[in-house]
């Protein structure tokens, strides 16, 4: 397996810290694991407005509520 490093705003790294119990590598793998499936379903498809088509309904996905709520931490 191979490591990356991530750059964390030190306020958001202190908040990670109080949830603990989370595995954060785990949820970052896990989240880049999606978006890359997302993606790939999308490459399927090269028609450029398909591909237009489709960034709008990834943002959709991507920019939601659930995702908002981290931008409060």
């Amino acid at each position: 397996m191979t490591n990356i490093t991530l750059s964390i705003d030190d306020k958001i790294y202190n908040k990670m810290k109080e949830f603990s119990e989370i595995r954060w590598s785990e949820f970052v793998r896990k989240i880049i694991s999606k978006r890359i499936n997302e993606l790939e379903s999308i490459k399927e498809d090269d028609g450029f407005l398909t591909i237009l088509a489709s960034e709008k309904a990834l943002k959709g996905a991507w920019d939601n509520d659930l995702d908002e709520r981290w931008n409060k931490i």
